[in-house]
Parts: C-alpha cells; sequence; structure tokens
C-alpha cells in the first residue's frame, strides 16, 4: 500500500540521484531542484510523524552543514550548489546520520577526484607525449562535481530508504 510516508521516504534518494545526475552532466545544481528538495522536507516529516524534538534537531543540522558547506566554497573546495545541497541533505538525514554522510560523501569524492585526476592525466599524456607532466601540474585541479559524491554519500547514510544498505542501519 502507497502511503504519504512511503513516498516521503522514497523522494530524499531519488531528489540526491537527480541533483547528482545534474552536477556530472552540468556542472550545477539547480538552486530549483535544491529549494524543491527542502520544501520538501517539511511535508514529508509531517506523513512519517517526526517528532518536534527530532525536527528541530533536522533543522539545526542543515544551519551547521550550510555553514560548513559555504567555508569549503569559500576556500575553492566545492561549489556553491554543493555547498547548499550538503545542507539539504542534512535537513533530511539529521544530526548522527549526517557524521556519516559526511564521512561517506569524503570517501565518494576522494575517489571520484582520483578516478578523474588518473583519466586526466591519461588524456594527457595520449594527446600531448612531450609535455604531459607540465599540462598535468598546470591543471592539477581539474572540475570534480562533488554533488555525484554527496549523492552517493547520503543514499549510503541515509538509514530509512529503500536503497540505503543494510550497514546504515535501515
Amino acid at each position: 500500500m502507497l502511503t504519504a510516508g512511503t513516498v516521503a521516504v522514497a523522494l530524499f534518494p531519488l531528489a540526491m540521484i537527480m541533483a547528482g545526475a545534474m552536477d556530472v552532466m552540468t556542472r550545477r545544481i539547480p538552486n530549483l531542484l535544491i529549494i524543491t528538495i527542502a520544501c520538501a522536507f517539511f511535508p514529508s516529516a509531517w506523513a512519517m510523524g517526526m517528532p518536534l524534538w527530532m525536527f528541530a534537531e533536522s533543522c539545526a543540522t542543515a544551519t551547521v552543514l550550510l555553514g560548513f558547506g559555504f567555508i569549503l566554497f569559500f576556500f575553492g573546495f566545492i561549489g556553491g550548489g554543493d555547498a547548499k545541497l550538503l545542507a539539504v541533505a542534512g535537513l533530511w538525514l539529521g544530526f548522527p546520520p549526517s557524521v556519516v554522510f559526511i564521512g561517506f560523501s569524503a570517501m565518494a569524492g576522494g575517489l571520484l577526484a582520483a578516478a578523474i585526476g588518473l583519466w586526466f592525466l591519461l588524456n594527457v599524456e595520449a594527446s600531448t607525449r612531450s609535455d604531459w607532466l607540465q599540462a598535468f601540474l598546470g591543471e592539477l585541479a581539474p572540475d570534480v562535481p562533488y554533488g555525484f559524491a554527496l549523492a552517493v554519500g547520503a543514499i549510503l547514510a541515509t538509514p530509512f530508504s529503500w536503497l540505503s544498505p543494510p550497514f546504515a542501519g535501515g
């Protein structure tokens, strides 16, 4: 039977997949998508019967992660859309799972950056064999779509999702 709680549980992972895919394809996460994900949390929390203290904890987690995300954005580690997506994921996950989410996202981001760096290195080596090292060092930080890594981290850390692995506590 399809209930409001079931729909709410399916929304967050699907929205994170959409945000990650948008970041990979366009290197942008639209504000409208982030606002939609954030706004969908409120009726979903109500539909799932979330206690008020847990709702407040989720809002506080989102606020802290928004600040953390904008610090990372200021120093050029992630994009602005990634910072906002980080906060929206914190809103949906709340405090304890957000710690797991950050860990999984960091691991996924590291693997993604390494894969993109290796692809770039092999691509540069094949195209300019004489100066490939100089070209690679000149472009040491290729563009990495961290929205994808955030989506992976959120899905792995979501304890209530149909996509969550057994170790996520779901």
